[in-house]
């Protein structure tokens, strides 16, 4: 649970509240509740700082408060500052929106319901994205728009090729390392439900029907559960995803990797720490962006967690499997949530292009 507090350690009732209900919703995970907190805590201490009431803004203060976001260092380290992107500002700026449009349905809420309607504005959607569905009779096509933001462009959404997977599997060193990047991008599943698998999850077996499951084939389970190291499946729904042989050797790799390390006997996490403190305790998110941020940095091009999914999900569409299998495999919700995971390759980019120079030569 994360909560917001004052200069006295006091509880921010509103912000409590506001983070009770994000962690209510069914699509949000705990960094996304860990985000908020920080991003709610750093508009109330701003206004603080400025005396200016936070629950009654003008639109000119909050506008003042998203150029701050951007002028205002986040970080100033000794080698050089770094700044906000108008992008992540407006991310922010759309958080402290939310949290007041809750507050004002709060009873005894300080935020009226007229600073509510001033925030958002009433926008036709022209140019909906694939698979939006707007209504029978379009009553979905009219949505509510930032009444202050930045105009940025939509940033481009990045996967890895198979040989570049492929490059980072050869550049691990460690046995645990290799099953996570293997694992990843096999299966597709997020950072979050990668670290939160527990070894009963781990079905690698032809047939799993000893461990009371009827699933055939070698296969791991995605449940969402509380785990001691934040990490959390972000859908309710549990699903499996099959997997090939090879992340069962890679898994007998690691397991007597692991088993040389005393401390980790007594942990059901499948990703533990085995190479610095604490050892046997579950891996966190930060130990794997520094594992991600070092092979990225011997590959020389980037790799993220998040990567790995979107190359999953992009094969099995390129492969041209149906929408309701790749929606399971990935759990999504709906078809709109796989839009992002649609890349085009270098390839298939230069044979649309050279057929439509063979149509035209055909018709000169």
């Amino acid at each position: 649970m994360w909560v917001v507090v004052d200069a006295g350690f006091d509880l921010q009732p509103d912000a409590a509240a506001f983070l009770a209900s994000v962690r209510g919703r069914e699509d949000a995970s705990v960094n996304t509740e860990r985000a908020y907190a920080g991003q709610v805590a750093l508009y109330l201490s701003y206004c603080a700082e400025r005396g200016v009431d936070w629950s009654a803004p003008s639109m000119a203060q909050l506008s003042a408060f998203l150029y701050w976001l951007v002028d205002e260092p986040w970080s100033a380290g000794p080698a050089r500052q770094r700044f906000r992107s108008k992008g992540t500002a407006n991310a922010i700026t759309g958080t402290v929106f939310q949290f007041l449009r809750f507050c004002s349905f709060l009873d005894d809420s300080p935020v009226s319901p007229d600073v509510a309607a001033r925030l958002y504005e009433r926008r036709h959607l022209a140019f909906a994205p694939p698979g939006y569905d707007r209504g029978e009779d379009g009553q979905f096509a009219v949505v509510n728009v930032k009444a202050i933001r930045f105009k940025v462009a939509v940033p481009g959404y990045e996967y890895l090729t198979d040989e570049e997977i492929q490059r980072l599997l050869d550049l691990t060193t460690r046995a645990r390392d290799r099953l996570l990047v293997a694992l990843m991008a096999v299966t597709g599943c997020r950072i979050g439900e990668a670290l939160g698998l527990r070894r009963e999850d781990m079905h690698l077996l032809a047939s799993s029907r000893m461990l009371g499951c009827a699933v055939e084939g070698p296969h791991v389970h995605v449940r969402r559960r509380q785990n001691a190291n934040g990490a959390l499946s972000k859908t309710r729904k549990p699903r499996w995803i099959p997997v090939g042989g090879d992340i069962g050797s890679l898994y007998a790799g690691y397991r007597w990797e692991r088993d040389r390390v005393p401390e980790a006997a007594g942990c059901d996490m499948v990703f533990v720490n085995l190479f610095a403190a604490p050892a046997g305790e579950p891996m966190k998110y930060p130990n794997a962006y520094e594992l991600f941020q070092r092979l990225a940095g011997k590959a020389g091009f980037p790799a993220r967690p998040h990567m790995l999914r979107h190359s999953a999900i992009t094969r099995w569409r390129r492969e041209g499997r149906p929408d309701y299998l790749v929606m399971d495999l990935a759990g999504h919700v709906s078809r709109q949530s796989m839009e992002p995971y649609t890349h085009a390759s270098d390839a298939e980019k230069r044979e649309a292009v050279n057929l439509v120079a063979s149509l035209q030569g055909a018709r000169s």
